[in-house]
């Protein structure tokens, strides 16, 4: 299976807080739910065409459990395109602190996650999707298991809250795949990571 990330960023690069208000408090942030008045039609539509083509999720803690407890409690999912795929089809959480999982088709994994994810990736053909889980997606990165990054930016600047990519961190090249902006202001960036970037050297 190919391993796609999708994140919802800011412009200054902030993934926290963009549902509703009090969707994550950590650190103090208090600046969430920034991504709701930007969320138009064509954003929606694009974001359950990718869904719809998953073949299995995969997770960390946090982000888990917040999707767990909105996702997985709609009364009738399989009439939404997000939260149909998200109730079908199987879903993994890497967590070492997680042991009864609620939500069903759930699967822990809490011992080699490398291991578990590169077993998952060596299933013939279809998409493992991770969504938000930041410490989870950089950690990925960090060990080349992911195939594809898409990024949804955001036309703001949040200023605060934590980020995708950290500022000290590994270098990545990435060949950008597709493109495309919404009326909203959004715009999406598919890229997949080619090793390490080229550097101009001094003439």
């Amino acid at each position: 299976m190919k391993l796609t990330t999708v994140t919802n960023v800011s412009v200054d690069g902030v993934m926290q807080g963009l549902g509703t208000a009090d969707e994550d408090r950590r650190g103090g942030f208090e600046r969430g739910g920034w991504a709701l008045p930007l969320f138009g039609d064509e954003a929606e539509t694009y974001l359950g065409q990718v869904y719809q083509r998953a073949d299995a999720f995969l997770f960390g803690r946090r982000t888990y459990d917040i999707f767990a407890g909105s996702w997985g409690m709609m009364p009738d999912p399989d009439d939404n395109p997000i939260a149909g795929p998200l109730n079908r089809q199987p879903k993994y959480v890497a967590s070492t602190t997680l042991t009864d999982p609620r939500w069903a088709d759930t699967t822990v994994l809490s011992g080699d996650v490398a291991a578990a994810v590169r077993d998952l990736k060596a299933q013939p053909a279809g998409e493992l999707q991770v969504h938000g889980s930041g410490n989870l997606v950089r950690w990925l990165l960090d060990n080349h298991l992911v195939d594809e990054i898409t990024l949804l930016t955001y036309p703001v600047v949040v200023g605060q809250g934590t980020r995708l990519f950290p500022d000290t961190g590994p270098d990545t090249a990435l060949d950008l795949v597709d493109s495309r902006a919404f009326t909203s202001g959004i715009s999406v960036q598919v890229y997949r990571p080619s090793g390490r970037p080229r550097y101009a050297t001094a003439a």
